[in-house]
């Protein structure tokens, strides 16, 4: 068994791994880049594998640096099944469809602005490439350890990060393969703890927060009243970006469970942005997959996703509208790391305003908006325009989907022995602290991936 790196080997983003066995060619996720101008331009180059030639894909789970780029797959020759998460193929749909949707409306945005003698800008997929996907899904449940492919097998335990979300166990020539996806937090709302395992030959685990620990979660959450509190007060407004799966869910999970304690119900609150709307019918249908404090929440009325005050914006003039409101108004709106959708309208409305506060919940890849707000930069540039920044920005980074140095390193320690072990999704910094922690407890030295790397299991 043989594992080639091509994506998220170095970064966090573009997530995508190639295994050879048993005479086939399994491709683990199949991610879009996300952050610089130049790393977003690499996803429309070619892929350094023939489409074509690849047997089936495994999808860990929904976001979109996991599956961004499997209908330009699908488009350049791709026509094996994909393996995920009955979840997992629910959410699918919704997302590619935002993203194609997004890429067309950039492309036809670049495509006005164009000087007569540039070429047109044709969008990287459209909403006619996702339907192409769709009938090669073959969504499966947790624990069921099943053959896909001859010689191969492959079983999906839940890795606690958004709904649907798997860690990859896969099992070809004698050997096993354990491929961590993202792992989630013990504790997080709605989602059950990551699942232990205990064999492997090689484990490729992510290390996002290879480098530091969350705060404690309880602390968070006071933090994040705390906000709401203060901009009440001042007498503005409260702008969260967010991804539209798992993030967007969590948030409304809060607002339900401190309800009272917030004041919550003295504020209009809003999550713009149709795909989370969407989002929220999945995660409805899904309940068997949540913990148990969790379907005690749900069992409640109202539930998080229908607060009494809570609109679902779905039609652009709604979106706009929420911009008449000057005040007492919270939106949720996508993109989590604010590099589009349509938290840049909101920003680019109320950045300029000191009793706006901006409150990030989530990792932001070098290179993005939300990256640069973190890094309290003066000026920001939205939609071709510079806008100072006058808004009040708050990192919130305790409520991370992904889990910190510290879990990684339990995770990775209830495996019998200490296979090999090879670290993914991470930038360097975080990869080499994990890796001298690892080396550290457990004696084991950690490859850092890189592309075109090639893993003997």
């Amino acid at each position: 068994m043989l594992v080639e790196f091509h994506g998220a080997a170095g970064e966090v983003t573009g997530s995508m791994h190639l295994v050879e066995a048993a005479g086939r060619r399994l491709l683990l996720d199949c991610g879009l880049l996300q952050g610089r101008r130049e790393l977003e331009a690499r996803n429309a180059g070619a892929f350094p594998f023939d489409p074509a030639g690849v047997d089936g894909l495994v999808l860990s789970h929904a976001h979109i640096d996991h599956v961004g780029r499997v209908p330009l797959l699908v488009k350049r020759g791709f026509r094996g099944p994909i393996w995920l998460q009955r979840a997992t193929a629910d959410l699918l749909p919704v997302m590619l469809l935002d993203a194609a949707s997004l890429a067309e409306a950039d492309a036809e945005r670049a495509n006005r602005r164009r000087e007569d003698d540039e070429p047109p800008q044709a969008p990287l997929f459209t909403r006619e490439d996702v339907a192409r996907v769709l009938p090669l899904l073959r969504p499966l449940d947790y624990g069921a350890r099943t053959p896909i492919l001859p010689g191969v097998e492959l079983a999906l335990r839940d890795a606690g990060h958004i709904l649907g979300s798997s860690i990859v166990e896969l099992w070809a020539d004698g050997r096993k393969l354990v491929f961590s996806g993202d792992l989630g937090p013990k504790g997080t709302p709605i989602l059950r703890d990551p699942e232990a395992v205990a064999e492997a030959d090689l484990v490729l685990m992510e290390s996002t927060y290879g480098d530091r620990r969350h705060r404690d979660r309880a602390a968070t959450v006071r933090e994040l009243g705390a906000v709401f509190a203060q901009a009440w007060a001042e007498g503005g407004s409260v702008l969260i970006p967010a991804f539209a799966v798992g993030r967007s869910q969590e948030l409304l999970y809060w607002f339900a469970r401190y309800w009272d304690e917030w004041g919550l119900a003295r504020w209009r609150i809003f999550l713009d942005s149709p795909m989370a709307g969407r989002v929220v019918e999945v995660y409805e249908r899904h309940q068997e997959l949540f913990d148990e404090q969790a379907r005690a929440v749900w069992r409640r009325r109202p539930s998080p996703f229908r607060l009494p005050n809570l609109r679902l914006t779905d039609s652009s003039d709604e979106s706009r509208a929420i911009n008449v409101l000057h005040n007492g108004v919270i939106v949720i709106a996508g993109s989590g790391m604010a590099n589009g959708g349509r938290i840049l309208h909101h920003l680019r409305h109320r950045i300029e305003r000191d009793d706006t506060h901006v409150v990030i919940v989530g990792y932001q890849a070098e290179g993005t908006l939300g990256r640069k707000l973190v890094e309290r930069v003066p000026w920001v540039r939205i939609h071709g325009q510079e806008y100072r920044v006058r808004a009040q920005v708050h990192t919130i980074g305790g409520l991370s989907a992904h889990t910190d140095q510290a879990g990684l390193l339990e995770w990775y320690g209830q495996f019998r022995g200490t296979p090999p072990l090879a670290l993914v999704h991470g930038e360097d910094p975080a990869r080499e602290a994990l890796a001298a922690e690892l080396r550290r407890r457990h004696g084991v030295q950690a490859t850092l991936a890189r592309p075109g790397m090639r893993l003997a299991v």
